[in-house]
């Protein structure tokens, strides 16, 4: 009973209270990084779930599309921006994490 119907509602509850609560800041972050990488500000990776169902897990972009001369990405370190470094430190590139809680990709603690 637990795993069915307590964690996905307790899940569901607590996303949903923290993206009201944390909205402003999430607003103020994807306008604040919309306009500095002139796009998307939302990066999106195909992961492995629940009995390894794939699943799109959203978070902040933190990184530029650099490319080198042959079209490469460049290294990691070289794409991040200096606002990236800002974001990071205080976790709010995992903010849009919520939305994949909502939607039951991600569960608060444990696996899903």
């Amino acid at each position: 009973m637990y795993q069915l119907l307590i964690k996905p509602t307790f899940d569901f509850l607590g996303a949903l209270f923290l993206l009201v609560l944390l909205s402003p800041i999430f607003l103020i972050v994807l306008v604040v990084l919309a306009v500095s990488l002139k796009g998307n500000p939302f990066f999106t990776q195909p992961r492995p779930g629940k009995n390894e169902v794939i699943f799109k897990i959203y978070k902040f972009k933190t990184m530029n599309d650099a490319k080198d001369k042959f079209g490469n990405l460049l290294a990691d370190n070289q794409r991040l921006t200096s606002l990236g470094k800002i974001i990071r430190k205080l976790s709010l590139d995992e903010l849009p994490q919520l939305y994949n809680i909502l939607k039951g990709d991600l569960s608060f603690i444990g696996p899903r």
